[in-house]
């Protein structure tokens, strides 16, 4: 799987499952017809079919065009910004946002790739320093925003997976906790995604909670799988003894195990944000180098925490235990 399709697959992927029902659900559907019908339907089906895909192709490139997202948005935007009685011709939206954005190159702000953390991650491993990767997704950043960017009742709104993630909103404390950890941990994954919610909304929670990002060590927050694809995941675990915490931590040390991993423990469950102390104080009953977390929102302060109380190596695992287990990213 290439970067730039792991990047994009957070936001296809419930087109892909939509897409995927539409297809178990009373045979082929398309222009080659019903399954089960007869020449003559099909080729009736098939007339409509055209007909319809050429009027609503017109209507969504003609008549929709001046209502449209993209109308209003970019080209929208590109209209006010060139002068009264001047156009631009034969220059698409993409030649004119290309050259804004290198005209931007000057302020581009740089994450760390995975070699340039996994580097750092073999040398805190080395050395046996504390060492913490966390990593900010829209959960994380939108508990972050509680009563700081967004009203409570927004947060509910636009985070109905919170409480599965470990935070029943309203948590200030939760809140304060994350800001507590951010400014503590060692490397922090933000989201590329310039998509609301995530991007935008890390830089807006950092200017509300007072977190100058320039300080930060900053890198992608989809750098667990990154780590992984690049063939950092096993350099970082040879010889080394992993502690694996969350929900799935049982079998996801299986699967570790599988691969020749030296996994000495697991921790299961972590029971959302509350738990952390006690995750915690169970964690140090272990003799580790490195712990895997995977425990939704409370990974960021578990990862934090591992490493400055406890002196380890700690990676917010995130979704990538999953994959792991489902034989998606087999152990390489």
């Amino acid at each position: 799987m290439s970067m730039a399709r792991i990047t994009r697959v957070g936001v296809k992927k419930k087109g892909v499952i939509r897409r995927k029902r539409l297809f178990r659900r009373g045979g082929r559907v398309g222009k080659r017809g019903l399954s089960g019908k007869s020449p003559a339907f099909n080729n009736g089906y098939n007339l409509g079919f055209d007909k319809g895909h050429a009027e609503g192709y017109r209507h969504g490139r003609y008549d929709g065009e001046a209502g449209s997202g993209w109308k209003d948005g970019v080209e929208g935007m590109i209209d006010r910004l060139i002068p009264g009685f001047e156009v631009l011709p034969e220059v698409s939206a993409e030649e004119v946002l290309a050259a804004g954005v290198e005209a931007m190159r000057g302020r581009f702000l740089h994450l760390l790739t995975p070699e340039e953390l996994g580097g750092r991650i073999l040398q805190a491993l080395d050395s046996r320093s504390p060492f913490s990767v966390v990593r900010l997704g829209d959960g994380e950043l939108l508990t972050l925003a509680q009563g700081s960017v967004l009203s409570i009742q927004q947060v509910k709104e636009q985070g109905p997976f919170l409480s599965y993630a470990g935070v029943d909103v309203p948590d200030y404390d939760a809140r304060d906790r994350l800001v507590e950890s951010i400014r503590l941990a060692t490397a922090v994954g933000i989201p590329k995604l310039r998509v609301r919610n995530y991007q935008p909304l890390a830089f807006d929670v950092f200017r509300a909670h007072g977190i100058d990002y320039n300080r930060l060590l900053l890198t992608d927050s989809l750098i667990n799988y990154y780590l992984y694809q690049s063939g950092f995941l096993k350099r970082i675990t040879e010889g080394r003894r992993v502690l694996v915490i969350g929900n799935l931590a049982e079998k996801l040390g299986e699967v570790l195990r599988g691969g020749g991993m030296h996994v000495v423990g697991t921790i299961s469950p972590v029971n959302g944000v509350a738990d952390v102390p006690r995750v915690l104080e169970e964690s140090a009953s272990y003799e580790f180098d490195l712990a895997f977390v995977a425990a939704g929102i409370a990974a960021v302060i578990l990862s934090q925490r591992i490493a400055t109380d406890l002196g380890r190596v700690a990676v917010d695992f995130g979704h990538l235990a999953n994959s792991m287990i489902k034989g998606e990213a087999p152990f390489k």
